[in-house]
């Protein structure tokens, strides 16, 4: 998706991460400042240009965005993309707060223009996610428009990324002075023990610190460019202390770089971090607290009065995550699971990222291996290679023109026995709403996703509506007969619109669908619509008989095709085609 606002600026939704970078990385070698965002594995995918970015350098600031995931909230892994600045050659800055965030990201574009090279800003989903009064400031009328100037270093062909190597090592020795005087790192208190903190470590440690009541007893070093380390800045800091405490989420990168530090300057220091803190998930004040308690020598007892006497967590009740009412993968998943019964199949369900990954949760049970975007398609071409199980993959319409075209071609020339599922709910659903190229909006392009299928040359495409659930168990009986007879992929392109969406536009023009009732003289007590279906808005009532929560029910009707009795029915008359046509 485009989008232009008031300054000019230009916004772009891109296919994925790589795509972006390449984008954002033309604006910064043509003269015009950019940013590209993205969460801490989309670095991985766009990690191919990140490399070569930092041997070309850029004309313009270019900030590189990595959000990182501790305790991997919605994310497959806890990676620290601070290695991929260290790996890279590219200076990696760290916000301690939505506010340093602000003004860290202002201090990028000066320090990435000084330089001419790539910046990533790292923030993790505290950062992301907290709430706090930030100060605008004035925004000036942005360069929008450029000037590509031909050089040899933006080929990289051998001989000129040699010579590009050479000025981008004397690069990053000068980078190290400057960033030792960077506003953004500092020193407070003073004493033999020192803790160096950076990003949102720092205020944690500054509350723990509070509550010890050593604030100004203890060496705290704050550190918000954490690679290069600040090198003159920390043998300063140093140079009269015996121990220090390196505090940072995920993992001991900068205790890393401190160590080779101490190491290359023989100063005297002993250095402790991770063996504190322990490595794995995101950090919190009552982690750190208790590290610096154990560094300081302190018994824990000397908590401040209003920390010993409450205790502020709260127990909530476990809810597992679930498919939203009127998703239209619920009665996709039911219809594969009820198929594969049917049919006694022993299935492998390869899947991947999305809204869709909750089918792995009972009663649908049908994603057996996620890796990453696209894995899914990938991983069943091996499978069905080597394993005698019917192999069918799920793979979500954004995630599809994402990393699924490359893995289904591969599949297509190699002949890879398998069904695909592609589940369109034309957009991209589990991270925000943002358009995908099977989205249909006004003044915009639209690509179905069964052309670029049929392009690539697959006989077996169909198109199905994952509401008919009847016509979904004979589509995918079709295409098993087709991977069994030929040995070749078969695709099924199960579209719907996601049901947010649907409510949306719903609402906006005054629409309400009436919600479904359960007939008690007809329901038997079955249990396919609240177990093997598992709606939320369906739950079991008296003598097992169904119950629908007309809170919950958006009305989207998937249930009737569900029950063997026709038990369901809406709770009013109403103008079936005018409602429904929105959803598709």
């Amino acid at each position: 998706m485009q989008v232009r606002d008031l300054l000019g600026i230009y916004v772009e939704w891109s296919v994925n991460e790589k795509v972006a970078f390449e984008v954002a990385y033309a604006a910064a070698i043509s003269g015009v400042r950019s940013l590209v965002a993205m969460k801490h594995v989309g670095l991985n995918v766009a990690s191919d240009p990140l490399m070569s970015s930092a041997y070309t350098g850029v004309k313009e600031g270019f900030v590189i965005v990595s959000a990182d995931d501790p305790s991997m909230w919605s994310s497959q892994n806890e990676q620290d993309n601070r290695f991929y600045g260290l790996h890279a050659y590219i200076p990696v800055f760290e916000p301690s707060s939505p506010a340093e965030a602000k003004e860290l990201t202002k201090y990028s574009y000066g320090f990435s223009s000084q330089f001419k090279h790539p910046v990533i800003l790292r923030i993790t989903t505290r950062i992301s996610h907290t709430r706090a009064v930030v100060d605008l400031g004035e925004v000036g009328k942005p360069k929008t428009k450029g000037v590509f100037i031909k050089e040899p270093r933006y080929v990289l062909i051998p001989t000129n990324a040699r010579r590009n190597k050479l000025e981008l090592v004397e690069k990053i020795n000068r980078m190290v002075k400057e960033l030792s005087k960077s506003p953004f790192n500092k020193v407070e208190g003073s004493g033999g023990l020192a803790v160096i903190a950076s990003g949102i470590a720092y205020l944690y440690v500054k509350e723990a610190l509070e509550k010890l009541k050593l604030g100004s007893e203890v060496t705290l070093i704050k550190l918000s460019t954490v690679y290069p380390i600040p090198k003159y800045l920390l043998i300063d800091a140093l140079k009269d202390v015996k121990k220090v405490l390196v505090v940072e989420e995920v993992d001991p990168f900068v205790e890393i770089l401190v160590r080779g530090l101490v190491s290359e300057e023989g100063l005297n220091v002993e250095i402790y971090g991770k063996n504190y803190l322990g490595y794995p998930f995101e950090l919190t004040v009552e982690r750190v607290y208790k590290a610096l308690s154990r560094f300081l020598n302190i018994d824990t007892a000397l908590r401040s009065e209003e920390g010993s006497k409450r205790d502020l967590r709260a127990e909530l009740p476990q809810r597992p995550p679930t498919l939203c009412p009127g998703c239209p993968y619920r009665p996709l998943f039911y219809a594969v699971k009820m198929f594969a019964i049917r049919n006694k199949l022993n299935l492998v369900a390869a899947g991947d990222i999305g809204c869709y990954s909750l089918g792995y949760n009972p009663p649908f049970n049908l994603q057996d291996i996620i890796i990453e975007m696209g894995g899914g398609l990938g991983v069943a071409n091996g499978l069905a290679k080597v394993v005698e199980n019917t192999i069918i993959t799920f793979i979500g319409d954004s995630t599809f023109f994402h990393a699924g075209i490359p893995p289904l071609i591969n599949a297509f020339v190699n002949r890879s026995p398998q069904i695909v599922v592609i589940l369109d709910n034309e957009v991209t659903a589990m991270t925000g709403h943002q358009p995908s190229p099977s989205s249909r909006f006004k003044d915009r392009a639209y690509v179905p996703i069964e052309n670029v299928v049929k392009g690539i040359g697959i006989r077996f495409v169909k198109v199905v509506d994952p509401f008919n659930i009847r016509r979904v168990m004979n589509v995918l009986s079709s295409a098993l007969e087709h991977v069994r007879k030929y040995k070749e992929p078969a695709v099924i392109v199960a579209r719907r619109r996601c049901a947010l969406e649907v409510m949306r536009d719903l609402g906006r023009l005054s629409l309400t669908a009436p919600s479904y009732i359960i007939d008690p003289h007809k329901c038997i007590a079955c249990g396919l619509c609240y177990n093997w279906f598992s709606c939320p808005a369906i739950v079991p009532g008296s003598e097992g008989k169904a119950l629908i929560d007309p809170e919950l029910c958006v009305g989207c009707g998937a249930c009737v095709n569900v029950c063997p009795v026709d038990a369901i029915k809406p709770s009013k008359p109403y103008d079936k085609e005018s409602i429904e046509k929105y959803w598709f």
